[in-house]
């Protein structure tokens, strides 16, 4: 089911993007971007590179992926997180909680690839002051 990506620009000038799976939940959050075309082109490498491989660095030996890839980790409070890397190794997005099981973490990277797959595009929220 496809989701939804919200642009919106936070009281710092930037502007961010979320994705929104179809039920409303909403499953990655961007970094901040200076331009909002910068943002724009973050969303289509989200788009172009939803069905990458995972890096697992939550392992002893984590065997390296080529980018774009996404990459799960520990947070400080040694929950699961993923964040996806692009093919020029910046990172894009991150996961927007953490998981306590490394399957919910891969699940929450598969619920990106299938929100990402024909999602729209929401700028309402840019439009409002």
């Amino acid at each position: 089911m496809a989701g939804t990506f919200s642009i919106k620009k936070t009281p710092k000038g930037f502007f961010r993007f979320s994705l929104a799976a179809g039920n409303s939940q909403t499953i990655l959050t961007s970094k901040n971007y200076s331009s909002l075309s910068n943002c724009r082109a973050g969303i289509e490498t989200i788009k172009k590179n939803a069905l990458s491989e995972i890096e697992d660095q939550t392992l002893k030996k984590p065997v390296e992926k080529k980018c774009p890839k996404f990459e799960i980790y520990f947070d400080k409070a040694d929950m699961y997180r993923y964040r996806m890397i692009a093919a020029n190794g910046q990172n894009v997005a991150i996961s927007e909680d953490g998981y306590a099981t490394k399957s919910g973490c891969i699940n929450g990277i598969k619920a990106i690839t299938r929100a990402a797959e024909g999602a729209d595009i929401d700028e309402t929220l840019l439009k409002k002051k």
